[in-house]
């Protein structure tokens, strides 16, 4: 058994991608269908051809309700203080700093979680995202 996706349903995709693209998935494919009035986007992690995120627009939608109900999606990422920079110089909040140089959380313009892991052990401890604290739910 292998795991291939998880699918997420989004309002308007584009800010959703830009999220991904900014945490370093690239856009694989994508299939707009018509007759059933909706588009399915895939992204995954570049060189990784394991497990992909699938969104899926469904044409006219105004918004869905909640997203904590789902849990998370995880990465593991090979430095998390330059990853969680890259997304807060990107517009993104980091709701759960990387402190311990191990975790952080942050949420997708879709109000998904997504979790960050440091590849291998922790990271020494850093300013400024040692003394950094949370910022809302994660």
């Amino acid at each position: 058994m292998r795991f291939l996706h998880s699918m997420l349903r989004v309002s308007d995709p584009e800010p959703t991608i830009r999220f991904f693209k900014l945490l370093g998935l690239e856009e694989r494919r994508r299939f707009d269908v018509p007759a059933g009035k909706y588009t399915l986007i895939f992204l995954g992690v570049p060189g990784d051809p394991g497990g992909e995120v699938e969104l899926t627009h469904n044409w006219g939608e105004q918004g869905y309700g909640g997203g904590r109900n789902f849990g998370h999606l995880a990465y593991e990422v090979d430095d998390i203080y330059v990853t969680c920079q890259r997304l807060a110089e990107g517009g993104v909040t980091i709701n759960r700093p990387p402190r311990d140089g191990r975790m952080a959380f942050v949420r997708s313009p879709d109000n998904i979680s997504v979790e960050l892991l440091q590849k291998g052990g922790a990271l020494e401890p850093a300013e400024p995202w040692a003394s950094m604290p949370n910022t809302g739910e994660w």
